[in-house]
């Protein structure tokens, strides 16, 4: 869980009240912002905030946000105005559309800011760059002293040689090669774009660099004190809806310190929209109904009541009905996507300790389910045809899913705030798993052959959350003279023992060598694949052996046997 650290009095001025010393009390009110104190010197308060979802809490000024509306300092939505144009206009580069394609921007003027406040600004910077941002992969923040800027501004590219500027950090002049090389931000995230034959950098009217992002800014334009009053705020990355977020938080921040917000004009010579005003501080509706939130928290709270606890939570409310709410979610509050999100916050402002458990009013037996069942008697055919189970994470990369395995990259289910790049998206099938695997156990005898039953991940139009998990079946055989048909003669027995009639059908696939892969087919259903791992991914993956193997979908061969036979599957 992200961890900030403040200053106590940074934290009461912003608040408005005398907050207490003693750390139990402080929990106490913390737990308002989803927070614990981790440390406590009298001076520098650490909180962990136990809530990785809302970036709004990773700074003093939201966590004081959060605490206004639960003390009552103050109450309801706090509305953000944008004061006007700034004047600032930014001309897109077309060479930044398969680099680094988006930038949006915001100024504020008259920021009451010292080194108390930078130093938090600069902790809340580098939290959102390492998480929400990916680690600058998806984007970037930049802070820069306005006045010493001329507009308007370019975000274009150069060559790695072709512009030099002194660093933020440093006192030495560089070329963009050299920062790679040398500068430790550089030699850090210098892999975003060392691979372009252009990089980008942001630039004013008169060629004075800004920053050469997402690596650095420089020490001339790109350095914030606590002098500087007027500030333009930069973000850049590839995905937009993750660049306004992030850029909605810090604008929220800094306006939080007296900062008036003034917008900047993006123009751009691709996408849908080639003329983009930010930031984009837009509240949204959400319609919420009273007797959801009571069947959810086992409550019996009238409407009024709610729309209490909302406002503390520091919703607005737009409209009251009998048994409707209009909740008016604030724009800081990019966690929010569903209704049960808001009933959380009503929890947590009822208090979680008023809530009276309750015991079950029904008594329930529990037992497996057929499908585990099924499942349980695929995993005895296979370990009696001599494989050994395996049990991998349900989380994997782009990377591992698609690049090593010879394929193009395609949809997945990705996590707005990975901890760690190891594990950024849900994987679609098992395949890869099995394969990283075997990649760590080279050290083990041949042959290895080893089978997984597990979850997977795919896009489903029809359900509320647009995906459903699925259960598959993958076996990988790996040794000198592993082949075809040796995955065939497992697959032919695992049918067999199921009760289930099969066919293949020739196709190609990326995964697997040309000529010997196959669909595997039940009454011309589509329900997995077969053959011999092309050798460009066994190279991949820095495996030695041929590997031939299988992946099924097992939620459809249970449909399939339970619909046709009508079984049941004895317990293990």
């Amino acid at each position: 869980m992200p961890t900030i650290e403040v200053s106590f009095d940074d934290l009461q001025s912003l608040v408005g009240v005398k907050l207490p010393e003693e750390v139990d009390r402080l929990d106490d009110i913390l737990y308002y912002a989803k927070g614990q104190v981790e440390s406590f010197d009298g001076e520098t308060l650490k909180i962990e905030i136990k809530d990785g979802n809302r970036p709004d809490l990773w700074s003093v000024e939201g966590i004081a946000r959060c605490l206004r509306g639960a003390l009552g300092v103050e109450d309801g939505l706090r509305r953000y105005v944008i004061e006007g144009p700034s004047g600032v206009k930014v001309l897109v580069d077309p060479r930044l559309e398969n680099i680094r394609p988006y930038i949006a921007c915001s100024v504020l003027m008259g920021v009451r800011l010292d080194d108390k406040a930078i130093r938090e600004l600069m902790h809340l910077q580098d939290k959102l760059d390492q998480t929400y941002g990916r680690d600058r992969k998806r984007a970037s923040i930049g802070l820069y002293n306005f006045d010493l800027i001329k507009p308007p501004l370019r975000y274009t590219v150069a060559r790695p040689k072709e512009v030099s500027f002194v660093p933020l950090g440093s006192n030495e002049e560089m070329t963009l090669e050299e920062i790679l090389k040398r500068h430790p931000k550089g030699v850090k995230y210098g892999d975003i774009i060392r691979r372009h034959k252009h990089w980008p950098i942001f630039i004013d009217d008169e060629d004075g660099v800004l920053s050469f992002p997402p690596i650095i800014n420089s020490n001339d334009l790109g350095k914030v004190t606590g002098e500087v009053k007027n500030v333009l705020v930069e973000v850049t990355g590839t995905r937009l809806p993750n660049l306004l977020n992030t850029l909605t938080i810090v604008t929220l921040s800094l306006a939080d310190r007296g900062g008036k917000i003034r917008s900047v004009e993006v123009d751009y010579p691709y996408g849908r929209e080639r003329r983009i005003i930010t930031p984009k501080l837009e509240n949204k509706l959400m319609t919420l109904r009273s007797s959801y939130v009571n069947q959810v928290l086992g409550l019996n709270l009238k409407t009024d009541g709610i729309a209490r606890l909302l406002r503390r939570a520091r919703y607005g409310i737009a409209g009251l009905r009998r048994d409707e709410i209009t909740v008016i979610v604030p724009c800081s509050r990019v966690d929010v996507m569903h209704p049960i999100d808001v009933v959380e916050d009503v929890a947590i402002m009822f208090g979680y300790n008023n809530i009276k458990p309750e015991w079950p009013r029904l008594a329930t037996t529990g037992h497996l389910s057929e499908r585990e069942r099924f499942s349980d008697l695929v995993r005895e055919i296979m370990i009696g045809l001599g494989f050994q189970e395996i049990l991998s994470f349900s989380m994997s990369t782009p990377v591992k899913l698609f690049d090593m395995m010879n394929l193009k990259r395609g949809r997945v289910v990705e996590v707005s705030n990975p901890r760690t790049s190891t594990y950024t998206c849900l994987r679609g099938w098992l395949i890869p798993s099995l394969m990283e695997f075997l990649s760590h156990n080279t050290h083990v005898e041949y042959p290895q052959k080893i089978f997984e039953v597990g979850e997977c991940v795919v896009f489903d139009g029809k359900r509320e959350t647009k995906t459903r998990d699925v259960r598959k079946l993958a076996c990988l055989i790996a040794h000198p003279s592993s082949n075809f048909s040796e995955a065939k003669a497992i697959l032919d027995s695992l049918f067999l023992n199921l009760g289930i009639k099969y066919k293949l059908e020739r196709t190609t696939h990326g995964s697997f060598v040309d000529g010997r892969v196959g669909r595997i087919l039940v009454s011309e259903e589509d329900v997995g694949i077969i053959g011999e791992i092309n050798p460009a991914v066994i190279q991949e993956w820095k495996l030695g052996n041929p590997i031939a193997g299988f992946e099924v979908d097992l939620d459809t061969l249970f449909l399939r046997v339970t619909a046709d036979k009508g079984r049941s599957f004895p317990a293990r």
